[in-house]
């Protein structure tokens, strides 16, 4: 019987975070706000920094912002952290500002890919950014992780670099960038910098820093989790497997020409076996042939040597394999990727395999080619924080509020300088981290991880009255008691050893595993606790919500729907038709109708007239112009009327975006003959999308009509109930045309008629006197 309650409580085979002995530099205590400017440092008695953070966003010190997180984190080992919160980065002046760190350069782009924040999915300039005050865009360079390594390099050069963050995670290897429309080099040959963390990162940073503290060379740290790094080559003692082919032929057998005389007559007249000397010929020629085409000229072959400095081999019988803590997969390199859409796919695929920390291998791929060769090269993902280490974190100090220095005259965050991303979780409280449901086009697996990591309900209660006593403007309502996902608290595998072994890419599709846990009672106990508190009048969710694991807890959905909906409900069905939902890996829009009628049943129970707002993506790989045609039409049929769509944005190392860079379905294994996907790309067909789930909207009118036309659904247009759209244009829908991005409306002209000229139903009647 399995002796843990649940994934909370499993074992993690990991130095504990506050198992180290504190810096030296702790003598100086706690600051209320980590320092931006010398200034502040002379007031905490420092005279320099161990540790300076560079950031793409405004500082908050708030446990949402990663920035904050670290820096809290870096602080309770007795560190000196100080923060440089958007730089100027066209030289590298103001990276000077609070003088040269002692141990290391910490640098992030922010909480957002700095070209996900900055750009639209259609590639238009965003004029606003969530994350700097007064909502300003423009105030971080694209590819911020790259342009702050940089300056940082600059500023003092003999100083190790440790970039972090959600861009550099999703960077760490070569991928396909939206924005050029070209494959880049890993993040960690392009910034230069010394390692780079990806994933949760509290582990590695703190081993990382008492390690530099110590005095040993950063190129020495080259065994932390959840690192990558540039090496020259692989070390003695490691396995290295190659993986840098697809189709690899296999052995040529020796295939006798049916034409030629048999041996036996060959003998009898003193001949030699022609037919069989042919075939021998053919083959050896075929499999020489076969080795040239696989052979890599920059690898060698894995080739097994019994070797005194090598592991032994694993396994029963005759199959013996390398063990997985000294063994590297040596994926494709990135010429290869660059320039062969396949080998990308199969690298994507390999990638999403090797992330259960419980299982996974180092992954090796090289960037050049002769004297400028090197080899990035990444450790196995982090192991995932304990529920008393993610209390440890959340319990930090922090101020929960942006930096003083961002205050308006009247000293409030309120007012023209307010942080939107701040204000839209100033009340709110996150629960856990991860998330197993595996969307393909989502990067919280890739950062964050497949295992959820909750914290205790006694955490989560004491945050919430914290926000109760210091949070200025609080009235009573918890705006989010949730997370990446707002049902997947305290939920996972059954058993350590299951979840360990476990190489599925998501634990709820196609189906919900039978090794999932799905009991919502904890979080069910919690929500009760919590708005049962003094001074806490209503808690809400505003998280996305699992409706496929909610369903399978009927006392969930009540709770959920009797206490914490505010009148609306988000959830993500994503589509309705099976073509984009496989690609997507969500459930059918069954599990969505079933969620629904429990929905408004408790709502009615209830009393309360409340809605549903479900989420669609416009021209996900995999979605022809009918599946959208068919979306629509339930749109239609439900009364959905959606004011805001989103298109489908191919972030960097996901899933869905290597099917819209390779046509190939990473989800299955890779060959040249492997499952093609259907990828919408090109302006137009993603307009035309974007106008199914925008169906009531008169100015998408003409494009949809041309479209049915062309889709031989003309049945679809007309002027009744059962259609989508109608055959007439209103006068004033502003309507302009997509090609002229910079159209303006057309100028009626006046219809006074010149003197003289003859008044024709053409050139307008003149009007009616009304009897």
């Amino acid at each position: 019987m399995n002796a843990f309650v649940d994934v909370s409580f499993f074992p993690r085979e990991a130095k504990p975070l506050n198992s180290y002995k504190k810096f030296w530099a702790s003598r100086f205590g706690t600051a209320p706000f980590l320092p931006m400017s010398q200034a502040e440092m002379a007031q905490l008695g420092w005279d320099s920094c161990d540790i300076i953070l560079v950031t793409g966003d405004a500082y908050v010190d708030h446990p949402s912002f990663g920035m904050a997180v670290i820096g809290r984190m870096l602080e309770a080992q007795g560190f000196r952290v100080g923060i440089i919160a958007q730089p100027d980065w066209q030289s590298a002046d103001p990276f000077k500002v609070l003088g040269k760190p002692n141990l290391f350069w910490g640098v992030t782009a922010g909480n957002m890919d700095s070209m996900i924040n900055r750009y639209t999915a259609d590639r238009k300039i965003r004029s606003d950014d969530a994350y700097t005050p007064g909502d300003v865009g423009g105030k971080r360079p694209d590819r911020a992780a790259i342009v702050y390594s940089q300056r940082c390099r600059e500023a003092y050069p003999d100083v190790p670099i440790i970039l972090g963050g959600i861009e550099g995670s999703l960077r760490r290897i070569a991928h396909y960038d939206y924005w050029s429309d070209k494959v880049r080099r890993s993040v960690v040959v392009d910034s230069k910098c010394d390692l780079l963390l990806y994933g949760n990162a509290e582990r590695a940073i703190v081993e990382i820093a008492h390690r530099l503290a110590a005095r040993v060379p950063v190129h020495d740290i080259v065994d932390v989790r959840g690192t990558a790094f540039v090496r020259r080559q692989t070390p003695e003692g490691w396995f290295e497997i190659d993986s840098t082919t697809v189709d690899t032929p296999g052995h040529v057998e020796a295939h006798v020409n049916p034409y030629l005389m048999i041996s036996e007559q060959a003998r009898e007249n003193g001949a030699t076996c022609a037919r069989e000397d042919e075939a021998q010929s053919v083959a050896d020629l075929q499999n020489a042939s076969s080795s040239v085409k696989v052979q890599q000229p920059a690898f060698q072959a894995l080739q097994f040597v019994p070797s005194s400095h090598m592991p032994s081999l694993r396994g029963k019988g005759t199959h013996k394999v390398p063990p997985r803590d000294k063994s590297v997969i040596r994926l494709p390199s990135f010429e290869q990727v660059k320039s062969d859409p396949v080998l990308y796919a199969h690298a994507n695929r390999v990638l999403h395999l090797e992330t259960n920390p419980g299982n996974a291998r180092c992954l090796v791929q090289a960037h050049g080619e002769g004297h400028t060769a090197r080899d990035v090269w990444m450790t196995p993902p982090p192991i995932p924080l304990t529920t008393a280490e993610m209390d440890a974190v959340f319990d930090l100090p922090y101020a929960r509020s942006p930096h003083p220095s961002y205050a308006d005259e009247k000293g409030s965050h309120d007012g023209a300088t307010k942080i939107p991303a701040w204000e839209m979780i100033r009340f709110s409280v996150n629960i856990m981290r991860g998330c197993f449901g595996g969307c393909t086009f989502c990067s919280i697996t890739e950062h964050e991880g497949r295992i959820i990591q909750s914290r205790s309900e006694a955490s989560v209660l004491r945050e919430i009255e914290d926000i109760r006593d210091k949070v200025k403007g609080f009235t009573g309502v918890i705006s989010d008691l949730g997370g990446p996902t707002a049902n997947m608290y305290r939920l996972g595998c059954k058993s350590p050893e299951i979840e360990s072994a476990c190489r599925k890419p998501s634990c709820v599709f196609p189906g919900i595993c039978s090794n999932l846990t799905t009991d919502h009672g904890p979080l069910i106990q919690m929500y009760r606790k919590a708005r049962s508190l003094k001074g806490i009048k209503k808690i809400l969710i505003g998280s996305g919500l699992r409706y496929d694991l909610a369903v399978q807890s009927p006392e969930y959905v009540k709770e959920l729907v009797t206490h914490h909906v505010g009148g609306y409900l988000k959830i993500a069905p994503e589509h309705t038709e099976s073509g984009p939902l496989s690609k997507m890996m969500k459930p059918g829009i069954g599990t969505y109708d079933k969620f629904k009628s429990m929905f408004d049943k408790f709502s009615a129970e209830a009393g309360k007239k409340q809605f549903l707002v479900p989420y669609f993506i416009a021209a996900h790989p995999g979605t022809s112009d009918e599946d959208m045609m068919n979306l629509a039409i339930w749109l239609k049929k439900n009364g959905f009327r959606a004011d805001q769509v989103q298109t489908f944005y191919p972030s960097p190392m996901a899933s869905a975006t290597a099917m819209y860079h390779t046509t190939k379905n990473p989800l299955r294994k890779i060959s040249r003959d492997s499952e093609k996907v259907d990828v919408v790309k090109g302006e137009k067909r993603r307009r035309l999308h974007k106008a199914f789930l925008r169906y009531h909207d008169a100015k998408h009118w003409p494009l949809l009509r041309e479209a049915l036309k062309a889709m031989g659904r003309s049945d679809l247009i007309g002027n009744g109930k059962h259609h989508l759209i109608p055959t007439w244009q209103p006068l004033s829908d502003d309507y302009q045309s997509a090609r002229r991005k910079n159209s303006t409306p057309s100028v009626t002209k006046s219809k006074s008629p010149r003197p003289g000229q003859i008044l024709t139903q053409h050139t307008g009647l003149p009007p009616r006197k009304k009897s």
